[in-house]
């Protein structure tokens, strides 16, 4: 399986995705940021078409479109702070609508379905590096800014009040995001992305541990997500996004499953002891 090229890159490229996906998936689903993620997610396949279109990198087109509407969602919030699903609409809107009318005006010189399905068939040595070197820059600025985003992930207006520049941090955040989803789409697809964001940190919060072990649960659990479902994909010969989905939510659920006989177990035991 590894003697083959385009493996090879894949596997680089799912542990680049798996190491920082669920970096940037806590901070969104603490901040309950989950469903930006899902809007995002779908405006890279404008980023992606526009891409195509021009000649450029469709990755580095993916990005630089997703930081932008990133950018947007965060100015927006000014506007309408009440009305946070009328913004994911708008860029929703946005971002859809100019992949649609770019696909359909037949200007294209290459598909875009792979990029909405994922295959590891389109990973060239070009995108892993590039993928690798977006990874690289983004876990170390998550580094660089990790205790000011903790604190606004918990309380926004008190990390203002304290004096975080909330307002840098939150655009530098959603650059991230794009990185993050960008590095990502070779292999997951825009469809399936955003539970590859998701869904490794909804499980690692079953363990009802610290911030920091949730965040290091969440990557645990990232990288059994993607690698099993490349791995297993490759020899079921199905697409890895769509298995890879659904073994995040087997994992997520099998957690769940273990912790609700864990408490039963004691409550049990607990039973017993009492008598």
């Amino acid at each position: 399986m590894l003697s083959y090229g385009f493996m090879q890159n894949a596997l680089i490229v799912s542990l680049s995705i798996s190491i920082l996906c669920p970096c940037i998936g806590v901070f969104l689903v603490l901040r309950r940021y989950a469903m930006i993620g899902d809007t995002l997610s779908h405006a890279s396949l404008a980023g992606i078409t526009i891409g195509l279109l021009s000649g450029q990198n469709p990755v580095l087109g993916a990005f630089v479109f997703t930081a932008l509407s990133g950018a947007l969602i965060e100015y927006l919030r000014r506007y309408f702070r009440k009305y946070t699903d009328l913004i994911l609409t708008i860029v929703l809107a946005l971002s859809v609508g100019t992949a649609i009318t770019i696909i359909s005006s037949g200007r294209l010189n290459a598909s875009a379905d792979a990029f909405m399905f994922g295959s590891v068939l389109t990973v060239t040595r070009t995108d892993t590096v590039m993928i690798m070197i977006l990874s690289a820059v983004s876990v170390l600025a998550l580094i660089r800014l990790y205790h000011q985003m903790v604190y606004i992930a918990y309380d926004e207006e008190a990390a203002r009040v304290a004096g975080v520049r909330t307002g840098l941090i939150n655009y530098v955040f959603f650059v991230l995001v794009a990185s993050a989803i960008s590095v990502s789409i070779r292999i997951v697809g825009v469809l399936v992305l955003s539970s590859m964001i998701a869904l490794p940190v909804a499980t690692a919060l079953q363990l009802e541990k610290g911030f920091k072990q949730t965040l290091l649960f969440s990557g645990l659990f990232s990288v059994i997500d993607i690698m099993s479902g490349l791995f297993l994909s490759y020899y079921l010969n199905v697409a890895p996004s769509g298995f890879t989905a659904l073994v995040s939510v087997f994992v997520l659920v099998a957690v769940m499953a273990g912790k609700k006989l864990k408490r039963a177990a004691k409550r049990s035991s607990d039973q017993n002891t009492a008598r």
